[in-house]
């Protein structure tokens, strides 16, 4: 039986728990409401260092002891950056809970260090020059710059070569004085988790933190439409075999109760399988990929489309897609075609809920954005509801045009 527990600790940290006794294993993470919108141009990519320097070492474990301890643990652990979280987790079998909170604890309260500062920097250097070399992560970097402009929502995760170079330890620390506050985190779990116990011990661990409140305001909303001084349209690319396009269209945000139908009628016009996009353009070899997808933020949100293919082919693919787009805002979804995303949709959200490391990522997520829970039964429900109808006023709210497009490797 699912059970779903939540508490806030005194000094403002939220915990939320989904419990499955009868699971294998437990996960936990820490999910901080710090992302790339948060920083000001001179921290742009800061966010993400930080990611890294809390692996470097704590005041209680050198580098190569956190490395080691996880590795003594066994199970998945990782961190990842995005515009809006930063968030570290991990699985692991039940009877490591005490010691996996411990050491996840202890990593949220990082030494920062100058020497450690200084190496990681040429780590992120050199990532941020990987993906300069892959011209459809520039794509996408552009894209967002394009519809957001280069602050906010369009700043680019890994940062800048210019930003990194230039970004100091003492700007790190006090970006992370000012957001890693516990009123600004949430402490996750799923699967076969011991409740008590986890807010026992994260009581005693986080009570030396300091509290001070963190204001929710957005630094840099969204517009609502994209800047007129975007960023060009065109990616200078190397020379490739393959062109690439992105595209965006406006979507639900993350607060919107709409954003259930969107994902389905994205997965209808966009999946990598059965949907218009693949009978028109994969099906039929005139694409290596055409997919659509939606991302939610706090405050805006988007149908991404993505197309892969031969540069000749560019300009024909794209005007049928532009068909496929028309059909589906006059004439809407079939009943069949709707019915068989839901079952797909439901049948993957089936298959996610046996793993406590999948759900926990919903869990935190919901908790940290909307302070919600939504069970695997609830979810299903709210896909089920959705019909023709609701589609057809979704595209009534949401006009299938082209907001932003970014072509690269042309």
């Amino acid at each position: 039986m699912v059970e779903f527990q939540q508490t806030t600790l005194d000094n403002g940290l939220r915990i939320a728990a989904e419990i499955v006794p009868d699971a294998y294993t437990a996960a936990f993470g820490y999910f901080v409401r710090s992302g790339a919108r948060d920083e000001t141009d001179p921290e742009s990519g800061l966010s993400h260092f930080l990611e890294h320097m809390v692996f470097k070492g704590t005041a209680n474990r050198t580098a190569a002891e956190v490395n080691r301890e996880l590795d003594e643990l066994g199970g998945q652990s990782n961190a990842y950056t995005s515009e809006e979280q930063t968030v570290y987790y991990g699985t692991v079998l039940p009877k490591y809970q005490q010691r996996k909170l411990e050491l996840l604890t202890d990593l949220m309260r990082p030494t920062l260090l100058d020497a450690d500062f200084q190496t990681e920097r040429l780590v992120i250097l050199e990532e941020i020059a990987k993906y300069e070399d892959q011209p459809p992560f520039g794509a996408f970097e552009r894209s967002m710059e394009r519809r957001y402009g280069t602050a906010g929502l369009g700043r680019r995760v890994l940062g800048t070569k210019e930003s990194i170079e230039a970004m100091t330890p003492e700007a790190m620390r006090a970006y992370f004085e000012q957001r890693y506050q516990p009123g600004n985190m949430v402490l996750a779990a799923a699967g076969n988790v011991d409740f008590d116990a986890l807010v026992k011990q994260a009581t005693e661990l986080t009570a030396s933190w300091p509290s001070q409140p963190v204001s929710n305001d957005l630094l840099y909303p969204a517009p609502a439409s994209p800047p007129t001084a975007a960023a060009e349209d065109d990616v200078d690319a190397a020379e490739t075999s393959l062109a690439y396009v992105v595209r965006h269209y406006h979507g639900p945000n993350a607060l919107d109760p709409d954003r259930i139908a969107m994902r389905l009628l994205s997965t209808i016009i966009g999946d990598d399988g059965g949907s218009r996009l693949f009978w028109e353009l994969i099906d039929t070899g005139r694409a290596e990929a055409a997919a659509t997808w939606t991302q939610e933020f706090l405050d805006s949100g988007l149908m991404f489309l993505y197309l892969s293919c031969a540069r000749e082919d560019v300009t024909a693919n794209l005007r049928l897609i532009d068909g496929v787009f028309e059909r589906v805002q006059q004439e809407g979804v079939t009943e069949d075609e709707l019915q068989q995303v839901i079952n797909k949709t439901t049948a993957a959200a089936i298959m996610q809920s046996e793993r406590p490391g999948s759900r926990l990522f919903s869990v935190g997520s919901n908790w940290l954005t909307r302070s919600e829970y939504v069970g695997l039964d609830e979810m299903i429900d709210r896909y089920k509801s959705v019909s023709t109808q609701t589609i057809a006023r979704l595209l009534e709210k949401y006009d299938l045009q082209t907001i932003t497009e970014v072509h690269a490797g042309e």
